[in-house]
């Protein structure tokens, strides 16, 4: 496993260098040209590499993808770092900022409320969250291209968590569309039955919904009303994390296509 990754990063560097060909990814590694090609087959599906109509391989898009997100995620977390931890003493409920990643949308950062010290919430940093599932999910979800949409529900198989759950595209799509319109998202206990979330969108300098921000009670501690009564404060927040990044209202892309 260890040499199918280093002649990975070997291809990978030499594509960044020059047009790679398959003769020549095979002398280089030392392997048949079927095994090279296999490799750089690999490649091209994470779009590592890229195929040319030559027939050469050359440097792909998805390791600048992945640089930029990490990058994005530095610079969100920073940008809101402070207004995240506002919040938290604002409403006294746990808050959570997470961010499109690729595929998945991706905890960056959480704030506790102390009200949970004795009942913990199953989200971390790092760990991602149901797309379709959450509050953060959905406000995000409702919020880019139909066909960002599509691609990101396509890796989806839906699952009925508890009795509040969306199990179909059709369901999901007519909550989106409410969300949407409304600019903010819920989540009745959808995948764990005893959380209550709320969540706002969060805009990059172009106007894309790139992230959301969240506040999130268990039911005991807070309701989905008592937590909708925080939402000024909420939207407040992302709108103050939007304009970190460099979003105005002018910058707005027109509404994606339902």
């Amino acid at each position: 496993m260890a040499q199918s990754i280093q002649r990975a990063i070997n291809l990978i560097r030499l594509a960044a260098e020059h047009p790679l060909t398959l003769s020549e990814a095979s002398d280089v590694l030392g392997v048949h040209k079927s095994t090279a090609l296999r490799i750089l087959q690999t490649l091209e599906a994470a779009r590592f590499v890229r195929k040319t109509g030559a027939g050469t391989y050359v440097f792909g898009s998805g390791l600048i993808e992945l640089s930029e997100l990490a990058l994005g995620s530095m610079d969100l977390r920073q940008f809101a770092s402070a207004h995240l931890r506002a919040l938290q003493r604002q409403t006294g409920h746990t808050v959570h900022l997470a961010q499109l990643t690729g595929d998945e949308i991706i905890y960056v950062d959480k704030v506790d409320s102390p009200a949970f010290d004795a009942v913990k919430l199953p989200s971390r940093i790092g760990r991602a969250v149901s797309i379709y599932a959450s509050a953060v999910g959905k406000v995000i979800l409702a919020h880019i291209s139909r066909e960002e949409r599509d691609r990101l529900l396509s890796h989806v198989t839906f699952e009925r968590y508890t009795g509040t759950t969306f199990i179909d595209r059709d369901s999901l799509d007519v909550e989106l569309a409410r969300v949407a319109e409304r600019g903010w998202a819920i989540d009745d206990g959808e995948h764990d039955a005893y959380v209550m979330c709320v969540a706002a969108p969060i805009r990059d300098s172009r106007g894309q919904v790139i992230a959301a921000v969240s506040l999130t009670a268990i039911e005991v501690i807070a309701g989905l009303d008592q937590l909708k009564e925080k939402l000024p404060l909420l939207l407040e927040t992302s709108a103050l994390i939007s304009q970190e990044l460099g979003y105005t209202p002018e910058s707005s892309p027109a509404p994606p296509a339902r």
